[in-house]
């Protein structure tokens, strides 16, 4: 028992103290890529310049925080309130359709999206926020499904019996419970976003994917790796909070 809690308390401060170790690695190496020119003269001996100075680091950055937020967001609202409403008694004969619609976003690659969405949308950000809401979809979809369905039965009809309406069942016992699956669905589609989101650079939305793809134009891997790094470190970022609210909820839900 005492090797179990140490275990747990040593897992929750790791959980804790990650996100500030690969922030603090993200900021240090979105400082320090203008002063290593000769490690990437390195990479890149025979290169005019190695590194990439078409527009800051900083203003790619907040770029690409801003179209995956902004898709997430989207993303979020739609796949839960989609997971919600299949599995209410109403809408359940839609169960089917929305699983098969989440699951046609992942069938088609963000690349063919954005072919098709340039002619109707234009280039620049819109179009890659699109690719990112399709893409992402599913995870949460999924997840959402499965911790609401993942709720015992007895403990909704025992919510109900003491006089809760079906909309604070939802909300005061279904969404807690399953919080913690769905909050595993919406890492996912987050993460994977962050380096989707890289794509968007071939359709004029500016964001960290710019050094990797003039790096793959120009033949320069010194680009390539300085923004591969970047949102690398990014997603490693992003994924260990979520990873921590994570552990909290389920830390939670076992308390209680």
């Amino acid at each position: 028992m005492h090797i179990n809690r140490y275990t747990d308390t040593l897992s929750a401060n790791q959980a804790r103290v990650l996100p500030l170790v690969w922030g603090v690695l993200l900021l240090v190496t979105l400082v320090g890529i203008p002063y290593l020119e000769g490690l990437f003269r390195w990479l890149e001996p025979d290169a005019r310049q190695v590194i990439y100075h078409r527009a800051d680091f900083y203003t790619l950055l907040g770029r690409h925080v801003l179209v995956v937020g902004i898709a997430a967001l989207c993303t979020i609202i739609v796949g839960v309130l989609a997971g919600i409403a299949v599995t209410r008694r109403r809408g359940r004969d839609f169960l089917p359709l929305v699983g098969q619609l989440a699951s046609l976003g992942q069938t088609f690659p963000p690349v063919a999206v954005l072919a098709l969405a340039v002619p109707t949308l234009g280039f620049g950000t819109l179009p890659i926020i699109v690719a990112l809401i399709l893409y992402g979809l599913l995870p949460i979809v999924r997840n959402t499904l499965a911790g609401l369905q993942g709720v015992d039965a007895d403990i909704k009809q025992s919510a109900r019996a003491m006089g809760m309406t079906s909309w604070q069942v939802l909300r005061s016992v279904e969404l807690p419970l399953a919080a913690p699956v769905i909050l595993a669905g919406i890492r996912t589609s987050v993460t994977i976003n962050i380096a989707t989101a890289a794509l968007g650079a071939t359709v004029g939305a500016s964001n960290l994917g710019d050094p990797i793809i003039a790096g793959i134009v120009n033949g320069n891997m010194a680009y390539v790796v300085q923004g591969a790094l970047l949102i690398a470190l990014l997603a490693l970022t992003v994924d260990s909070i979520f990873d921590f609210y994570q552990k909290k909820l389920y830390s939670r839900l076992s308390a209680s």
